[in-house]
């Protein structure tokens, strides 16, 4: 049985939540591989709305099993207010695994983030400032808390210790605030030892045998590819890896096991934060899109800066991904223009670019070259195969399918799980 990773193919926010749900079902475990609590999935099940940050969106699936990978970094305190919350609305989350190699946010790595945002002023990168980065430096440097080491104060306080030799000469002498006591973070977290127990696993090892018994494991990244630290639009990204790379080493699985790799892909474009965005719009169209959209970040409350759809980053996501397939969401933001522009290519210094530049400075002054195609006024909500679209609707789906280089296996025509055509079954 196959073992998918499904991801976001442009900068985050391409609607994962739902193509996760529409497979939680036919899915044994859905896995978070890499991000924390800075990316948000919103779900939505009949009349009701689930805006997911931390958990896996599998969570909503009767007999799914979701899992947190060593790869996410975890705040416990917005972990169990997401649990609570979940488990008052009747949400049955008692098969949660966590890994107990995944890190923990610490209070100082969310003091850290924010002060050091505001510390760069207009040169802000754009974070959420919930400690996600610093807590990536931290496993780099390795000084990072495990949720392992939760369980030995001993070492846990050793390494809270060591984290804040450096930490607080920063916070003193540079920002100007407080130091942070050792004792009061230790306490803090082993608080939270308790509670976690029940959920922590060798994740590592439930999974490889899972699929060694023929389960379907599905990986789900949280942001998307150009946010990716490595392969996004650097240094306006996210601390971690979304891209299909991530899956195996923030699950600890490897390569020969994935089977498919699905992008998920927004009719438009849209991005949060910071960096350069050339398909960007600041007319009526864009807050049409913002509007018509919801475009609204899950986790961080901002307004999405919202343009057209840009087939050049679309390329550049089947190239380094390997993706075999699209998920197509929004479509239905799109009715009603008669003309839809769609980013081919850029202008950079007065030639014509059809790829993605490896240059940051290429990139901030590429300009969309666009094609225009014919628009739809129909109702596309109630569409159930690919023939009910209207004709102008099919068309524009099959052209940025052959601009981005994978087949389009399903298209979003609507924010209700079951409004979704499928043209492939991804299983």
């Amino acid at each position: 049985m196959p073992a998918l990773v499904l991801l976001g193919a442009q900068w985050g926010d391409e609607g994962k939540g739902k193509a996760t749900d529409l497979l939680g079902g036919s899915v044994d475990y859905v896995v978070r591989y890499q991000g924390g609590n800075n990316a948000g999935h919103t779900v939505v099940v009949g009349d009701q709305k689930y805006a997911l940050h931390l958990l896996p969106s599998g969570i909503l699936s009767p007999g799914c099993t979701p899992v947190i990978g060593n790869g996410v970094v975890i705040d416990p305190s917005v972990l169990f207010s997401e649990l609570n919350g979940l488990n008052d609305r009747g949400v049955d989350t008692s098969k949660l695994l966590i890994s107990g190699n995944a890190h923990v946010i610490t209070p100082y790595n969310v003091t850290v983030d924010k002060v050091t945002e505001r510390f760069l002023g207009k040169r802000k990168i754009g974070t959420t400032g919930r400690g996600i980065g610093p807590t990536y430096a931290d496993k780099i440097n390795r000084v990072g808390i495990r949720i392992q080491d939760l369980y030995d104060e001993s070492i846990l306080t050793q390494k809270v210790e060591a984290a804040l030799d450096g930490k607080n000469q920063l916070l003193t002498k540079v920002f100007n605030r407080r130091a942070i006591e050792v004792e009061q973070v230790v306490e803090e977290l082993l608080g939270y030892a308790d509670k976690l127990k029940p959920y922590v696993a060798d994740t590592v090892l439930v999974l490889n045998q899972a699929l060694e018994q023929d389960k379907v494991v599905l990986f789900e990244g949280g942001q998307g590819t150009l946010l990716d630290i490595d392969h996004g639009t650097y240094p306006f990204v996210t601390s971690s890896n979304p891209t299909a790379g991530g899956a195996c080493t923030g699950a600890g699985v490897g390569p020969t096991k994935i089977s498919r790799v699905i992008g998920i892909l927004k009719a438009y474009t849209t991005r949060v934060g910071s960096g350069p965005f050339p398909t960007e719009l600041f007319d009526e169209d864009g807050e049409a899109l913002r509007r018509i959209g919801g475009e609204r970040g899950v986790t961080t409350g901002r307004d999405r800066r919202c343009g057209w759809f840009d087939a050049v980053i679309a390329r550049y996501a089947t190239r380094v991904n390997g993706l075999t397939d699209f998920f197509l969401t929004k479509l239905d933001v799109l009715t009603g223009w008669e003309q839809i522009p769609v980013c081919v290519a850029y202008e950079i210094d007065g030639k014509r670019v059809e790829e993605l530049p490896y240059s940051q400075t290429d990139f901030h002054h590429a300009k969309p070259i666009y094609e225009n195609l014919p628009g739809w006024s129909e109702d596309i909500t109630k569409a159930k195969t690919f023939a009910d679209l209207p004709k102008n609707a099919q068309d524009y789906v099959k052209a940025l399918e052959e601009m981005s280089g994978a087949p389009i296996s399903a298209i979003g025509v609507g924010p209700g799980r079951d409004e979704t055509i499928e043209i492939n079954s991804f299983l």
